[in-house]
């Protein structure tokens, strides 16, 4: 459900985390208390936990903070401005992903940034989806083209750098990477990257970064996700960074990353990402359609494959893509 100029007035209100009466509302808004409380049924049904206490009134339960194109812009450097083309912030979408992957047969420039408050279809890697509540986490998709596609190769750990390096410099550290895409705090999921890659014209490629971040998951949905999570909310507390600030943090560090990645490739990134990475060196199992493989993570090549070696000694190599990467019995 689309959120509409009314609810958003609701919701700016109730973004102070205050107790506001149904009659200050209604008088804010110029609607009537029964008005009021069909808006917050809307906005609970975007995913937003509001409280309601009789002879108090409403408020949201966790904090809120709207995407702000100016305030975005405002943090980028001059390095990662001049690279970001067109940045689209949307209310409601299905996937950052998806909306980027049909743009590009539009013909949308290289460094076109899409965020959104929510998705209706949020999508993590082999389908799984992504748990997109309204107003609580970063949602973001960079658009860029490479001319050829082999030189894309490994950008999934990069990208994954790239976020770890902004976190640290908002003050979030002891973050985590788990091959291929994740990325952990205290071995618990805190985002994930997708990417998405579409063939063009005389060999070019597209490719499209999608990076689901949580900043603050509402407990009530919160219970409904499958594996162990965690939110910047419980890693920072009250010394948590403004969502659009962590944006402008996070494009700071991915689009300049972008620019040079045709040249550069993984191997500058793979000192960090081997030093961030959680299961280096340990014993686990790898799930490939029907079959599952153990062994112990020794490392991964200069393209990004995974390198197990197997119960019989073996070096076995992994593409990104094309398998899940789960703890081996025994260990978190």
């Amino acid at each position: 459900m689309p959120i509409d100029d009314l609810n958003k007035a609701l919701l700016r209100l109730l973004s102070d985390r205050r107790f506001h009466s149904g009659t200050e509302l209604a008088s804010a808004l110029g609607i009537g208390r029964t008005a009021v409380w069909k808006h917050v049924r809307e906005l609970e049904a975007l995913g937003i936990e509001i409280s309601a206490l009789p002879g108090r009134g409403y408020r949201v339960l966790s904090p809120l903070e709207f995407l702000d194109e100016a305030a975005i812009r405002a943090g980028l450097g001059s390095e990662a401005a001049a690279l970001l083309s067109r940045l689209e912030l949307h209310g409601e979408i299905d996937s950052t992903n998806a909306h980027l992957m049909r743009s590009v047969a539009d013909g949308a420039p290289t460094g076109t940034v899409c965020l959104a408050e929510a998705q209706t279809a949020g999508r993590g890697r082999l389908g799984r989806n992504w748990l997109s509540p309204f107003g609580a986490n970063i949602y973001l998709s960079v658009l860029w083209r490479f001319e050829d596609p082999s030189r894309a190769a490994g950008l999934s750990l990069a990208a994954g750098v790239a976020v770890v390096r902004a976190l640290a410099a908002r003050g979030i550290r002891e973050v985590g990477l788990k091959w291929p895409n994740d990325i952990l705090f205290e071995e618990r999921k805190l985002g994930g990257i997708l990417l998405e890659v579409t063939g063009e014209a005389h060999g070019q490629c597209a490719v499209v970064i999608g990076l689901g971040l949580n900043r603050s998951i509402p407990p009530g949905l919160g219970r409904s996700i499958d594996q162990a999570w965690m939110d910047l909310a419980h890693v920072a507390g009250a010394e948590i960074p403004p969502r659009n600030d962590l944006i402008a943090a996070i494009l700071g560090e991915l689009l300049p990353l972008l620019e040079s990645y045709a040249e550069r490739g993984l191997p500058p990134y793979l000192p960090e990402w081997r030093r961030f990475h959680r299961l280096q060196g340990r014993e686990a199992t790898i799930y490939q359609g029907e079959a599952r493989i153990g062994g112990r993570i020794v490392d991964v090549t200069a393209e990004g494959l995974l390198i197990l070696q197997c119960a019989d000694g073996k070096l076995r190599r992994f593409a990104s893509g094309d398998v899940r990467l789960r703890p081996a019995e025994g260990k978190p």
